[in-house]
């Protein structure tokens, strides 16, 4: 299979990584309510880090809901999704310094990264939805983050996601 064959194949065969993103809407919405806690800003932000725990977990379960080939093995560019998605955890110590360093920014720079790292799923995928809101989520996280408190950040992103779903769901239809 050529180059552009491989992409359409993984697109339709992972749904465009549709499993994910609904699985990052539980863990936004998870994210909103530990910043209703009537806890500090450091077990908050702590709790933050935890919520992101379920990934993996969840996102198999919805890709057996989704009836997703979660692996595709046999599909090379599988590897290339591991890769990109694995480069948000060498990105995530800047998030777990402004743990220590900026604790009252540590949400809207953790949602910087999320928003960012799916940029290179809008190649592989094909998708105008991942450009988008590679785009969307970083820059209002960035003006959200320096004009108003996380929970903002955390709202926006939890609503951001479930547009997301949205907008991907339609283009897997078109698959």
């Amino acid at each position: 299979m050529g180059l552009n064959e491989l992409r359409n194949d993984c697109a339709r065969r992972q749904k465009k990584g549709l499993h994910f993103i609904a699985t990052s809407v539980v863990i936004w919405g998870l994210i909103l309510v530990t910043q209703f806690l009537d806890l500090p800003l450091g077990i908050r932000n702590l709790a933050v880090f935890c919520c992101t725990a379920v990934l993996f977990p969840l996102a198999l379960l919805a890709a057996k809901l989704l009836h997703i080939d979660f692996q595709s093995k046999d599909n090379p560019l599988t590897k290339l999704a591991i890769l990109v998605s694995l480069n948000q955890l060498v990105y995530i110590l800047i998030a777990m310094w402004a743990f220590a360093e900026a604790p009252e920014k540590m949400l809207m720079i953790f949602a910087i990264i999320f928003g960012a790292h799916l940029m290179p799923f809008s190649w592989l995928y094909r998708s105008p939805a991942y450009l988008v809101f590679s785009l969307v989520i970083p820059v209002v996280s960035l003006v959200l983050g320096v004009l108003l408190p996380p929970f903002a950040i955390a709202l926006f992103v939890f609503v951001a996601e479930i547009v997301f779903v949205c907008c991907l769901s339609a283009e897997c239809k078109k698959l």
